[in-house]
């Protein structure tokens, strides 16, 4: 599976010396996965490589808030399920560990959580198929200051691009049918205001800070959108909206 490197400027970390091709041979790395098998796994591929697993974990589990010591040089998130947690995890380490580097795991990745999950902080992106030698190196260049995404998103992402600036009639085609779409579901406009919100990975905890209701009440309306728009949870909820809501928001309801 070939990996595309988008090189970034690399962080001053205590991870990078001064010949930019050696790691410290003892990197401290956390596992963060709801598969036992997976983290195993992971544990035995790592063996005799400079990642020392500190902290085996699951992304749900007791100990999901404590694994990241103030030490670890590297986190390994598992986000093939429960992606919302993944994302609330991640800016969890990247608010208590600026300088911790951090790997999505996944079997493949859509557009919108990578770009949600660059935003929150990720700095690398694997896939789960990759050959051993390929996760290694992928980790490597990570830690070196790089960034990495698998070619498909990068193509997608330039295919993409190209297409906004070829085809301005058909977006305007789009759109209307995305309005349409939307108006077909009888969404309130409560509703689209927390569905944007989930389109940037948002918890619950913070939307209900954001628009000033409590956390039971985001809850019920993410459900109803489920329900309204077929979605069977957030991640799907966030995908389809990004492609149908306006760019630049909705009115903020007086509720």
């Amino acid at each position: 599976m070939t990996t595309q490197t988008i090189p970034f400027v690399p962080s001053q970390s205590d991870w990078t010396d001064q010949q930019p091709h050696r790691l410290d041979p003892a990197i401290p790395t956390a596992l963060i996965s709801d598969s036992l098998l997976l983290r195993s796994g992971l544990q035995h591929i790592l063996r005799d490589t400079p990642f020392a697993i500190a902290e085996a974990t699951s992304v749900t589990g007791p100990r999901r808030l404590y694994y990241c010591a103030l030490n670890t040089a590297l986190v390994i998130i598992e986000a093939t399920q429960n992606t919302g947690r993944a994302l609330e995890v991640v800016r969890q380490v990247r608010e208590r560990s600026p300088e911790t580097r951090i790997v999505a795991l996944a079997d493949q990745f859509d557009l919108s959580f990578v770009r949600t999950a660059h935003e929150a902080g990720v700095n690398g992106f694997c896939l789960n198929v990759s050959g051993h030698d390929v996760l290694i190196k992928s980790l490597e260049l990570v830690m070196l200051g790089e960034t990495l995404v698998p070619w498909a998103i990068l193509r997608s992402i330039t295919v993409g691009a190209a297409s906004d600036q070829d085809q301005p009639f058909q977006d305007n085609l789009t759109s209307e049918s995305n309005r349409s779409e939307l108006e077909a579901c009888k969404l309130s406009v409560r509703e689209r205001e927390i569905l944007g919100c989930l389109t940037k990975g948002e918890p619950n905890k913070l939307i209900a800070r954001k628009l000033a209701i409590t956390e039971a009440t985001i809850k019920v309306h993410v459900k109803a959108i489920l329900r309204k728009i077929g979605a069977s949870n957030r991640t799907q909820a966030a995908m389809w909206a990004s492609q149908r809501l306006p760019r630049r928001g909705v009115p903020t309801p007086n509720v």
